[in-house]
């Protein structure tokens, strides 16, 4: 039976945990497994790596720190934002998604961290910065 190696394109199932807390963050157990090639960069290293050597329909836990992961969270990529810089219709919380456009026209998911009298703080960090991961993987096909 043959291993993943590199540049194979395989299909995964996969439950990502937070590995503080044990608390699901997403799955694919309800919908079609993730299709990726290993070398290309789509998605973080450390899941790569737990693939990389698994055959057809093996299950494996894996634990994935944080620096494999989506990395420490950035104070760089906080920034105040003048309450009068956003449209009228936006009363912002604290945790509420965010878009901000770029100037090269792509977007850019950020996260309210707080709310002020006359300004907020956005958070353009991955909601998953900063966080060691568990991923429970069972590889479904390796199709090269």
């Amino acid at each position: 039976m043959s291993q993943v190696k590199e540049k194979d394109t395989v299909k995964v199932h996969y439950t990502g945990k937070l590995a503080s807390t044990g608390q699901v963050f997403d799955s694919s157990l309800e919908r079609e497994p993730i299709e990726f090639t290993l070398g290309e960069g789509t998605i973080i290293p450390g899941f790569e790596t737990g693939v990389l050597n698994m055959k057809e329909s093996e299950k494996k836990t894996i634990e994935i720190p944080k620096e494999e992961a989506y990395g420490e969270v950035r104070k760089d990529l906080f920034q105040q934002v003048g309450k009068d810089q956003l449209p009228e219709e936006i009363k912002p919380e604290v945790g509420m998604g965010l878009v901000s456009q770029n100037p090269d026209g792509s977007e850019r998911q950020l996260r309210v961290a707080e709310v002020n009298d006359d300004h907020i703080v956005v958070d353009a960090n991955h909601p998953l910065a900063g966080h060691d991961l568990t991923f429970e993987l069972e590889l479904v096909e390796i199709k090269s």
